[in-house]
């Protein structure tokens, strides 16, 4: 395939297989049916049997990536939108943040040793419990790849929105922001999805919850991952 027909093909691709599964999560949603995972089994399938490399994929799609930038300043609008929930509840938003940001870098330290990592792999494991931007961002700084970030990002997201469900009808979790706060620390974008799925009010918790744990790991994860390492 051409170089122009390349960077005309996998963005129009990767568009059309996005809306496609969306249409297919709406119709059946559950975890499996997630655009987050099976947009990338489609690109990849396709992928495969045109014997294209990440490059060419990369070729005309770069700018895609590049979008991910913009989305971390528009994160700022929910903040401000929930800046009262932010006065009242601070300390909890504080503390919960903090623990969960500090469980997921180092259960994602452990299992880097577990499995004997490359450095550069491990980098780009450490932030994967935050949303794309920030952990991409995170990723670039600590010597990982943000791509493979991304895409550890995207797993755990899943696993953690399927999972959440359980925890639900297992742990007594009353008030709408204990709930939010479970999928929005441990789920980032995927959770914020499934929680408005359980209440508008979880929803909200659930985005704003994702968004500070964004920023805290855009500020301490570099300075915490480097002295793992």
């Amino acid at each position: 395939m051409p170089p122009e027909a390349k960077m005309l093909f996998w963005p129009a691709v990767t568009i059309v297989a996005y809306l496609a599964c969306r249409a297919l999560y709406r119709r059946r949603p559950g975890w499996y049916s997630s655009p987050l995972l099976t947009t990338p089994v489609v690109l990849i399938l396709l992928a495969v049997m045109l014997r294209a490399s990440y490059g060419d994929y990369l070729l005309g799609s770069h700018w895609l990536m590049a979008m991910v930038g913009p989305l971390t300043v528009a994160f700022a609008l929910p903040v401000y939108e929930q800046r009262a929930m932010i006065r009242r509840h601070w300390l909890a938003l504080s503390v919960g943040v903090a623990v969960g940001s500090l469980i997921a870098i180092a259960s994602g330290y452990a299992l880097a040793r577990v499995l004997d990592l490359s450095p550069e792999l491990r980098q780009s494991l450490l932030p994967r419990s935050v949303t794309m931007p920030f952990a991409m961002n995170v990723s670039g700084h600590v010597g990982g790849l943000p791509e493979l970030t991304a895409v550890f990002v995207m797993v755990t997201g899943i696993v953690g929105a399927a999972l959440g469900d359980f925890l639900l009808k297992w742990l007594p979790l009353r008030s709408a922001m204990a709930r939010g706060a479970l999928f929005g620390m441990g789920a980032h974008g995927a959770g914020v999805a499934k929680a408005r799925e359980v209440g508008a009010e979880e929803g909200s918790v659930a985005g704003l919850v994702m968004i500070l744990a964004g920023l805290a790991n855009v500020a301490v994860a570099p300075v915490l991952i480097t002295a793992l390492a």
